[in-house]
């Protein structure tokens, strides 16, 4: 996200760059958690921004759980302004399939990773606002999904971690986005999941444009030597300079 708003910045955009809440040392700031549905905080943001500014054209672009959170704000307000466009490399948009995916043994790897981060920030949460969470005696949590029914669920207002899933989805409302929408996605991502009905969904809107990598490695990490470009950032600026005009 920095590099791509360096390159914006560079090719004469406005940039914000976004913490979700808990992100960036504000746990403090509010007792609620962020989750993959709080696309409503996004559009506080642009909707401050955009009148303190008078900015008549936003785009979104977002990663992965911050892909799925700017293609869930632009499936709620359609073509509403000043949403102009909206970009993502490899969103979670369908969440319950990416869950469980990140289960499967040869992801386990990544699952533990974010777990150790979800359960250290639950735990500050906790000595932050110990008459909002009690954590004690809730048991082992050996999986995202776990955490998702457990803590997320519990903490968020969703019923279990189907709920949330459902709810908290741009699936489920991808076919409602009427700005120019690029999804940048590899074929090999290892639990970054694209259900056949959601690619469907994409693919019959006109609004969108879907590329996908040979590998997750070309979509963020290769980079021309000359240049240190990658090409994930790259054609992400490129898309939102060809919206802009």
């Amino acid at each position: 996200m920095r590099a791509i708003t360096m390159r914006a910045f560079a090719a004469g955009m406005n940039v914000i760059r976004m913490n979700m809440r808990n992100c960036g040392g504000s746990d403090a700031l509010t007792p609620t958690l962020y989750h993959s549905g709080r696309s409503a905080d996004v559009g506080a943001v642009v909707r401050h921004f955009a009148a303190r500014f008078g900015l008549e054209r936003v785009a979104l672009v977002g990663y992965s759980m911050g892909g799925n959170l700017v293609l869930k704000l632009a499936g709620e307000w359609g073509a509403q302004p000043p949403l102009a466009a909206v970009a993502t490399v490899c969103p979670a948009i369908d969440l319950a399939t990416g869950a469980d995916a990140l289960h499967e043994p040869a992801n386990r790897v990544y699952e533990w990773r974010f777990l150790r981060g979800l359960m250290r920030r639950i735990r500050h949460k906790a000595e932050l606002f110990p008459g909002v969470y009690q954590i004690d005696g809730i048991g082992p949590i050996r999986s995202i999904r776990e955490f998702d029914q457990k803590i997320v669920a519990r903490y968020c207002g969703f019923r279990d971690a189907d709920d949330y899933y459902y709810r908290a989805a741009s699936a489920r409302v991808i076919d409602r986005i009427a700005v120019p929408t690029l999804i940048l996605c590899a074929e090999d991502d290892p639990f970054i999941r694209l259900l056949p009905e959601s690619r469907a969904r994409i693919l019959a809107n006109p609004t969108f444009t879907l590329s996908r990598a040979v590998t997750a490695a070309t979509a963020l990490f290769l980079a021309r030597r000359s240049t240190g470009v990658h090409w994930a950032e790259a054609t992400v600026v490129r898309y939102l300079q060809a919206a802009a005009d």
